[in-house]
């Protein structure tokens, strides 16, 4: 879906923003801030205006699919396939998607709680709480994270975050909590285990949860 969305946003926009990292017109009509949710904004584009309206909801979850170029998307897809090829066999493929998307919308939650003018865009909230959601697993069956090279990747990642200008700090935290709080019971150990329907109510609520909370913040 992510490289889909990737690959329509060349054809359609036909900018070279696209591939080389820019903001097009795609990126403002379904990327996300607090500030874009909240009031109209006029953007200039090098020769065109977009201006942008408030209250556009379903940008808590299309701008977890739009990357700002080639580099950003394969960085967050390799992470994903890795992710993916740990958690999925366990979870299942429902289960799986719905710690995904938790993770999203907790990450697009961080984006609001946070604030900021600039457009936000990309999976690394999702991919942010399934690699939490891996060590908080991990943890949880008593194996030390930081024996097999997760926790110190979730460590650098997050040096990474916070070091490098640019990067959303609460897409980054709002995936890591999301997949955190998912995790202590999608992946909880079968000796301490939950009620089947509890994985993948567990998911849903947050998923919920982020949602009403960013509208509630908005709307403050």
């Amino acid at each position: 879906m992510n490289v889909a969305v990737f690959v329509a946003v060349l054809l359609f926009t036909r900018d070279p923003a696209a591939i080389s990292g820019g903001v097009t017109e795609a990126h403002l009509r379904f990327g996300l801030s607090r500030d874009i949710l909240e009031q109209p904004i006029r953007w200039d584009l090098g020769g065109s205006v977009y201006i942008t309206e408030p209250d556009g909801w379903y940008r808590l979850v299309t701008s977890g699919f739009m990357h700002f170029g080639i580099m950003h998307i394969a960085f967050n897809m390799y992470f994903l396939y890795v992710l993916g090829q740990m958690l999925e066999p366990s979870l299942g493929r429902v289960r799986f998607l719905l710690l995904y998307m938790a993770s999203l919308l907790g990450g697009s939650l961080g984006v609001v709680v946070f604030g900021g003018a600039g457009v936000t865009a990309g999976a690394s909230g999702a991919v942010f709480g399934l690699l939490a959601g891996a060590t908080v697993g991990l943890w949880r069956r008593g194996v030390n994270p930081f024996s097999t090279g997760l926790g110190a990747a979730l460590v650098l990642n997050l040096f990474i975050t916070f070091a490098i200008p640019g990067i959303s700090i609460g897409g980054h935290l709002g995936g890591i909590v999301a997949g955190s709080l998912c995790a202590l019971v999608m992946l909880a150990p079968p000796y301490r285990a939950f009620p089947p329907w509890a994985s993948y109510a567990t998911p849903i609520a947050v998923g919920a949860f982020s949602i009403v909370a960013s509208m509630m913040i908005v709307l403050s």
